[in-house]
Formats: structure tokens, C-alpha cells, sequence
């Protein structure tokens, strides 16, 4: 449910910049832009934001647009098919706040090909 709040703690809505680790597993990995999408055990779940052209065209991405977590002002897209969890204070520093639009946009395919609640 989408809930940012200017309290200094990341919510549902906002952009947090955190370390991702790589797919492989082998410790390397990339700080990078997170869409929060909710919590879950304490921990909070977010989508990993890329801004690369070709993901416009891939089905396990949906663009939320452009922001100022993105230097160039790029459109970017939120990855569906991988949630990361993470702690709170992992997060390096909040990037933005998605307009509830956007947000919705995201929950809706998370809700539609997911069954999230």
C-alpha cells in the first residue's frame, strides 16, 4: 500500500538506494535504486530500478517513469519477477517518492501476475 511519509524511515512509494547483490551469488554486486514496495518480517521489500532502454520491452518490467534517482533523468522500470528483501539499514540513502500513479501501476502487476495482496 503506498504510504510515504517525510519521518526518515522508508516506506511503500519511495526510491531508496541500497547494495544488490548480483544474481550469481558471488558476493559482488552494485549499489543501486529500489522501488519499496511493502514489508514482510521485519525486513522491507523493494524492486530493483534500471533505467536500460531494452527492459521498456520486456515483460518482467514495468516503467515507473522518470526521477531524481537517475542523474540523467532517464525513464526507468521496476524488475516484477525479483523481490528483494532487506533491512532498513542497508538502505545507503532515499532517492525519491514515486506519485501514488506510478505506485499503483507497479502494485497492480505485482497483484495481477503475482497474487500479491
Amino acid at each position: 500500500m503506498y504510504a510515504p511519509r517525510p519521518d526518515g524511515a522508508a516506506d511503500p512509494g519511495e526510491v531508496v538506494w541500497a547494495w544488490v547483490p548480483y544474481e550469481e551469488g558471488d558476493g559482488r554486486g552494485k549499489d543501486r535504486p529500489l522501488l519499496v514496495v511493502g514489508r514482510a518480517r521485519g525486513r522491507l521489500l523493494g524492486l530493483m530500478l534500471s533505467s536500460r532502454p531494452e527492459h521498456a520491452t520486456d515483460r518482467q518490467w514495468v516503467s515507473v517513469g522518470s526521477g531524481t534517482w537517475d542523474r540523467q533523468g532517464r525513464e526507468s522500470f521496476a524488475r516484477l519477477d525479483r523481490v528483494l528483501e532487506f533491512r532498513e539499514d542497508a538502505i545507503r540513502r532515499e532517492g525519491a517518492v514515486l506519485s501514488a500513479a506510478r505506485f499503483d501501476r507497479v502494485a497492480d502487476e505485482l497483484r495481477t501476475r503475482f497474487g500479491w495482496s
